[in-house]
């Protein structure tokens, strides 16, 4: 499964992370930014260090689960 990490800096200057999954592929770093400024802008989320202030990073995580058969 792919996630689309978001990595914004509070006003703490900690790192917060938001996930979405399933991203459309190939990645738009042009619109990720957009969305990201966006974010930034509206205010939209908050965390426990404060209001989001700055863009840190945004990346696509791919995490591969493969089940083990237990007897």
């Amino acid at each position: 499964m792919k996630k689309l990490e978001l990595k914004f800096k509070n006003q703490e200057d900690k790192i917060v992370t938001y996930s979405l999954d399933h991203p459309i592929e190939p990645v738009d770093p042009a619109a990720i930014n957009e969305a990201m400024d966006e974010i930034i802008a509206q205010n939209v989320f908050s965390s426990t260090g404060g209001e989001l202030v700055a863009k840190a990073s945004a990346r696509v995580v791919e995490q591969n689960i493969e089940d083990i058969e237990m007897n």
